[in-house]
């Protein structure tokens, strides 16, 4: 496709000087008013960018000679994150600290630009064994190629590029000899490395529909149905002094250090009062209801449309008989009255998506002294919290954590409550 306005096309080549950083992994530069979205730059520098996608309104490129490079700028660890190489990391190139700065700079401009609001952000570390950037990632799906190799995907392509290791998996992970074995039966290879110690490979057979893109952010693995290759059908994670036993597909945080940290962020913005009562929607297998029952001792309900979330819930909680758990969609349940206000507190951890109008509205309408919203991507939440803003509702706290190292995405916990509260 070529650009009428520019006559650029794909594999055209211009000299640009970069910009700010923008939601989506990339940096944002202007060729004669028009916005270029450039992968592998960083701000302020000079540098030649191919052209890769060609749209109405903006053109995406790939920075491929630095002429004038940051201070910033680091040599990535890993040979295959590069132009045309994996895309499951878009900041190998960027240095640790810088890395922290430029997501908390996304996180701010999406407040400002979607949700009308300014709010100082700063991305907090978390800890890790070894290097803090790699090794971290405890869940990774490899797509299987036409030729039965097994690697991850290209930037916005269901293209898969074989790879000798992952670098920022976890080091049992890595030392699977996953990617040196041949896979014409399958379409993907998924595997977990669990908090608990335990490793478990599943396969997808051959047939099963196209995977969505390789993303670290994305800890609910495709559906489809499955193999077990190896391991436990079901694994141990350990969060909030609790044992978890939670299917490998199941959804968890995919750093190890992700959920226990979440949890006490919730906690601590919340600070739930014994006989308070809380709903935990999207609560996936129950981590947060579990982290406000230790305070609240009173009724919780949580709600959660995967039917392996529910059952890993129930198994899990069995303990905690002030939980309830409703099987619905979030916005079904509050629209049919399975769920009613009043209520005291909600956590709110909706996927990449957002919670969308109709679920805040419920929410606002059910009357409840804070909402704790974990969110991992930073338009939708900026999204959310403009329309509780425009229902009378304020953002007073906000944490924001690097949970996915060398990739675009953090994660954050807001604390919204009524005006006036």
């Amino acid at each position: 496709m070529t650009d009428p306005d520019l006559g650029l096309g794909e594999g055209d080549r211009v000299e640009v000087v970069v910009e700010a950083p923008a939601h989506g992994g990339h940096c944002v530069a202007r060729l004669d008013g028009r916005v270029l979205f450039v992968r592998h730059a960083l701000p302020g520098e000079r540098v030649t960018a191919e052209i890769t996608e060609v749209h109405r309104t903006f053109v995406r490129a790939d920075a491929i000679e630095i002429h004038e490079p940051s201070p910033d700028r680091v040599e990535p660890p890993c040979p295959y994150a590069h132009p045309g190489g994996c895309g499951g990391c878009d900041l190998q190139h960027v240095a640790s600290d810088a890395q922290l700065r430029w997501k908390a700079a996304v996180v701010a401009e999406q407040l400002r630009r979607l949700a009308k609001t300014s709010f100082p952000v700063r991305v907090e570390a978390l800890p890790n064994a070894g290097s803090p950037l790699l090794g971290w990632r405890s869940r990774v799906r490899y797509a299987v190629d036409a030729a039965g190799r097994a690697g991850l995907l290209q930037h916005r392509s269901h293209q898969v590029v074989p790879i000798d290791r992952c670098r920022i998996a976890h080091p049992a992970i890595q030392r699977l000899d996953l990617l040196s074995r041949q896979w014409p039966d399958d379409d993907a290879i998924e595997v977990t490395a669990s908090t608990g110690g335990d490793l478990a490979v599943l396969t997808r057979p051959a047939g099963g529909g196209r995977l969505p893109e390789d993303d670290p952010a994305d800890t609910a693995s495709a559906a489809g149905r499955r193999k077990r290759l190896a391991g436990p059908d079901e694994v141990a994670e350990e969060a909030v002094g609790r044992r978890w036993s939670v299917p490998p597909e199941g959804f968890w945080q995919v750093h190890p250090a992700a959920a226990d940290t979440l949890a006490a962020a919730v906690v601590e913005l919340l600070r739930p009062a014994e006989g308070e009562t809380a709903w935990d929607l999207y609560g996936g297998a129950g981590l947060f209801a579990a982290a406000v029952a230790a305070h609240t001792r009173a009724r919780i309900t949580l709600v959660e449309s995967s039917p392996v979330g529910c059952a890993a819930a129930r198994a899990n909680l069995t303990d905690l008989p002030t939980v309830e758990v409703v099987e619905a969609r979030v916005e079904t349940a509050l629209q049919r009255r399975r769920i009613t206000g009043p209520v005291d507190l909600v956590v709110l951890d909706p996927p990449r998506a957002g919670a969308g109008a109709r679920v805040v509205r419920g929410i606002a309408g059910a009357r409840p002294r804070a909402v704790a919203y974990v969110a991992c991507d930073p338009a939708a939440l900026a999204r959310d919290v403009g329309t509780f803003l425009g229902l009378g509702w304020r953002l007073t706290d906000l944490r924001a954590f690097d949970c996915f190292p060398m990739t675009q995405h953090v994660e954050c916990v807001a604390l919204l409550e009524p005006a006036g509260a």
